[in-house]
């Protein structure tokens, strides 16, 4: 047995039995082993960034790890952007980086790089096995790291959502093809620490008292289970419940408890707290600006707003913090007794139109029924269309950015129960890879990818995966031609109005990109909508035909 099959035994002993990979030389034993061991699922992908948000989006939906496989410091790091979401999302995540042999490192070849350096940028473990009887050891202990923030077992993580870190091994390539000792065996995951019964009474004090309260949720806490928990709270005391603008996964949809996401820009989070005399942070950091802009404070609190960490942000259990505050505050409301929906849900599409389900035998809408009235699509219509006809127990991955950041949390409320994956690094270019990971996670569950056209063209290559896996996802390209957001952000931060020069710098036109014509040649179905009525035709003809499927959704501009 060598050291590559050694790591890889280790992995599949340890619960990891997926591997999303971009190989090269110094990983070719690994390769070699999955022959081997045909319970190790190896996924080939053309980009690394596609395989590690692939990795991303399986361990959000599936609360264990997977693994990547890449090639020294430059596959590394070709992989950065998508393990800083895997990050902010609390995703436990083991990535195998092949190196030089440790004889040829001297000799400074072209590859060489410092992969600890990389790899410590986003990572919460890293190590190198030094000897062949570290290599067991070391994969075994990458894995429990990832999962040092996780919950007591798999089957309880997958239920109430993640909570994980990044772990890197690095393995020389002449410890991987040289003779190795046995794998090691299974590690236990650390258990979830519980809040203090103090802190549960200093929480149920503020939200019984006379001030105004709300709490900002986050993590596990916006499983089902979480958010019932605060629909308790909500209906004893009257205390509001927010989360992130864009969480790593957020369960929504008719039945489901709502809960509102705080707005992208800091005029809206003022105005969403305004008022608020106490937030209570349950799982979630407190709210800051994504960026620094002239004048304007970092912090999103309104001032007089005092924070209180009731449930630190990683390790804690925060579902069962949120329901130990409901028994508390809410002992006589049963979850039978709150409220499914808050009434945001999508409003209705216009006047004078037929019911979506009379068009093209569409189905009925899950939500409102809202009806169809055929017009040219635009940012404040598309995502009507998509909350209506969303299927049950859809994974929707967000990287809609400018065209859903203000319609498509009131467009699926009312939705089918589901569940969303967000942008929660802000690093573009993760919903297609998420997207495929996600799917292979949960191949029984219809995956939804709403994409802005900017940020797709980072991970295109995501979809040859999606054709070669035959995977379940339909994506939508939010196609308006722009980097819409800088726009805005060029205003904000001072720049005035636009002149010829910038605006080139936002225009993604001249030559327009055929989103169509790059999916069929990566092996995906593609169409091509421009109003709401081809919208939901294709959308509908997509989730009703198994494999991936994309649709480019040509937008107005506003």
């Amino acid at each position: 047995m060598n050291g590559a099959e050694t790591v890889l035994r280790t992995l599949l002993n340890n619960g990891v039995d997926v591997c999303f990979a971009n190989p090269g030389t110094s990983e070719m034993q690994f390769v070699a082993a999955l022959d081997r061991h045909p319970a190790m699922r190896g996924v080939l992908c053309l980009f690394e960034g596609v395989a590690t948000g692939a990795a991303d989006g399986y361990a959000r939906m599936t609360g264990r790890p997977a693994a990547t496989l890449l090639h020294l410091g430059p596959g590394l790091a070709n992989g950065l952007a998508n393990l800083h979401n895997a990050r902010r999302a609390r995703t436990p995540v083991v990535n195998v980086v092949g190196d030089h042999a440790r004889s040829h490192k001297p000799l400074d070849s072209p590859l060489e790089s410092d992969i600890d350096a990389a790899a410590t940028t986003v990572s919460h473990w890293v190590r190198r096995p030094i000897t062949s009887a570290d290599i067991g050891p070391d994969t075994a202990a990458a894995v429990a790291a990832a999962l040092s923030a996780g919950g007591p077992d798999v089957a309880d993580r997958s239920r109430t959502g993640t909570s994980g870190a990044i772990s890197t091994l690095i393995m020389a390539a002449d410890l991987s093809w040289g003779e190795s000792t046995p794998p090691a065996p299974r590690l236990p995951a650390p258990p979830l620490r519980s809040v203090a019964p103090a802190d549960v009474e200093a929480a149920a004090a503020l939200v019984a008292g006379p001030e105004p309260v709300a709490l900002l949720i986050d993590g596990a806490g916006l499983s089902e289970r979480g958010l019932r928990a605060a629909a308790r709270i909500r209906k004893a005391t009257g205390t509001a419940a927010f989360c992130p603008t864009w969480p790593a996964r957020l369960r929504r949809g008719t039945g489901v408890p709502a809960i509102q996401p705080l707005g992208y820009r800091a005029e809206a989070v003022n105005q969403q707290l305004a008022g608020i005399k106490h937030l209570i942070l349950v799982g979630a950091r407190e709210p800051v600006a994504s960026f620094a802009y002239p004048g304007r404070p970092g912090l999103l609190t309104p001032p007089g707003t005092r924070v209180h960490r009731f449930v630190p942000d990683a390790g804690f259990d925060v579902v069962g913090a949120l329901m130990e505050l409901a028994e508390v505050v809410a002992p006589d409301v049963v979850e039978s007794d709150v409220l499914a929906s808050d009434g945001v849900g999508a409003d209705a599409l216009g006047a004078g139109g037929v019911e979506l389900g009379a068009v093209a035998g569409l189905p009925a809408a899950q939500g409102a029924s809202p009806s169809l009235v055929n017009e040219p699509l635009c940012t404040g219509n598309w995502a009507r269309f998509i909350g209506s006809l969303l299927p049950e127990e859809a994974i929707v991955v967000d990287e809609s950015i400018t065209e859903g950041m203000n319609t498509l949390a009131p467009a699926t409320a009312d939705s089918a129960p589901h569940d969303v994956l967000g942008l929660t690094g802000l690093a573009i270019g993760q919903g297609i890879p998420v997207a495929a990971g996600a799917a292979i996670a949960c191949p029984e569950r219809p995956v939804v990818c709403l994409q802005a056209d900017g940020s797709a063209l980072y991970t295109i290559s995501g979809l040859w995966t999606q054709a070669r896996e035959n995977l379940d996802v339909t994506t939508v390209i939010l196609n308006n031609r722009s980097y819409a957001i800088l726009r805005a952000e060029l205003d904000r931060v001072g720049g005035n109005q636009a002149g010829p020069a910038a605006s080139a710098l936002f225009d993604l036109s001249r030559p327009d990109i055929d989103f169509t014509a790059v999916a069929t040649g990566m092996g995906v179905p593609a169409t091509r909508a421009t109003s709401t009525t081809e919208l939901a035709e294709q959308f509908t003809a997509a989730l009703a035909t198994p494999g991936p499927h994309l649709i480019e959704a040509i937008l107005q501009p506003s």
